[in-house]
């Protein structure tokens, strides 16, 4: 990689680090904004990244970012949010991503040719998952309902680690098994053995900071340093057990989240707020790597598959952003009582972004006979939500927002208007101004 191409990259940082909340009120995202410099310098470009030279360090770097995402995101979300608004997460979760992935595959058969049976299940669960990231003011807008703000953030939050069991299972069958492994053992390596690892990771960095806490003797800042050591260790050691690093990281940041935020017993007094920020610098690594993996995305995948983009591809992108989200959002939401403003907004704002490009690459790398246009698929998808998303975020919440205040005022029992305590909604990803 040119040097050069650390330059601009630095550059685009600081810049957008420079007019990021201004640029939050805009239909430029920060995703669009880092895609299209990781363009002008690919290949396609000014050329200072090579397509096909640079594939490990744009791994590793997806990798790394999807990792702490992961972990953050996981240890974020409350054991009590699914429970507490009683239906539209679970609905969206329990019923929309499985039809998504289902809609998906049956789409994918006539429009993908090519491509086998377990590689076409591979390119609609790639696409199941949502990144809030690239939507972000959907969720962060205060004028649209808590209660969708709140269904959005946290199917956002859990969709990705919920899609990798299935994405591992028809990874391992269209690649004929792992070496040795077959396909049921990946399998269970990767769901079981992989979930222990995490558990006890995040649950026992977890213990040791309430316990250090309750004594006075963490200092915030490593504090804060000490989370980011749970997906350090959890990944690696769920990789050398032939697991799911991924998975590792996921079920880490659910105990890390939840064990820091019991409450505290009578003689821990002052263990109380150990939690409190405990994420906050991994979170903010989550952001620069996410940001700089939609560069490395823009320079040295987005570029080559431009180049030998087909038509079939392109429409099953605008499918899977379209009819393949909505319909199954729709679905899912029967009998709730939402309106069809609601649900409209809610099957638009399922972005494609972070883990998708991940999923995706990692089955690029199995070297499956339709390498070719399933990365297409999945590359085509993320670039267009990139960019649909991003600009359109502002403008139906403004639009929804609108209609939700003229409903609330002729019906006070507007199904959206169901209390959602604390707002419901977290900090959007690396703080109000995040990508």
């Amino acid at each position: 990689m040119d040097p050069w191409a650390w330059v601009a990259a630095g550059v685009v940082v600081a810049c957008y680090a420079a007019l990021s909340r201004r640029m939050s009120q805009t239909v430029v995202s920060g995703p669009l904004v880092f895609v299209a410099v990781g363009l002008a310098i690919g290949p396609l470009g000014l050329g200072l990244v090579e397509g096909d030279g640079g594939v490990e360090p744009v791994r590793a770097l997806l990798e790394s970012a999807l990792a702490v995402v992961l972990f953050t995101d996981a240890a974020a979300i409350k054991g009590s949010e699914l429970r507490r608004e009683r239906f539209l997460p679970l609905r969206l979760l329990a019923v929309g991503l499985p039809l998504t992935m289902a809609l998906g595959w049956l789409l994918a058969w006539p429009l993908l040719p090519g491509l086998g049976v377990w590689e076409l299940a591979l390119v609609a669960i790639i696409l199941g998952p949502t990144d809030a990231a690239l939507g972000q003011q959907a969720i962060s807008d205060r004028r649209v309902p808590a209660l969708v703000r709140h269904g959005l953030d946290v199917e956002s939050g859990l969709n990705d680690g919920l899609a990798l069991p299935f994405f591992v299972l028809a990874l391992a069958a269209a690649a004929g098994g792992h070496g040795e492994q077959g396909v049921g053992e990946t399998f269970l390596r990767a769901l079981l053995l992989s979930s222990a690892i995490g558990f006890a990771v995040g649950w026992a960095v977890a213990r040791l900071l309430r316990w250090s806490g309750a004594r006075a003797w963490t200092a915030h800042g490593w504090r804060q340093l000490a989370s980011l050591a749970v997906p350090l260790v959890a990944y690696p050691l769920a990789v050398e057990a032939q697991g799911s690093g991924f998975i590792s990281v996921w079920v880490a940041g659910l105990a890390f989240g939840n064990v820091l935020r019991k409450p505290a017993a009578p003689a821990d007094a002052g263990v109380s707020d150990v939690g409190e920020g405990a994420t906050a610098f991994t979170e903010r690594l989550g952001l620069l790597l996410a940001s700089l993996s939609f560069l490395a995305f823009g320079a040295a995948v987005l570029g080559p598959v431009l180049e030998h983009l087909t038509w079939q591809m392109f429409v099953y992108a605008v499918l899977s952003l379209t009819a393949i989200r909505m319909v199954p959002v729709a679905a899912a939401l029967l009998g709730t009582g939402l309106r069809p403003p609601t649900v409209a907004y809610i099957g638009w704002f399922g972005p494609r972004g972070l883990a998708s490009l991940v999923f995706g690459l990692l089955a690029v790398e199995e070297h499956l006979p339709g390498n070719q246009v399933l990365g297409g698929a999945v590359a085509m998808t993320v670039a267009l939500s990139v960019g649909l998303h991003g600009a359109t975020a502002p403008v139906l919440g403004g639009r929804y927002g609108a209609w939700y205040a003229r409903a609330r005022a002729g019906d006070p029992a507007l199904r959206e208007h169901a209390d959602v305590p604390g707002d419901g909604v977290r900090p959007p990803r690396g703080g109000p101004d995040a990508v």
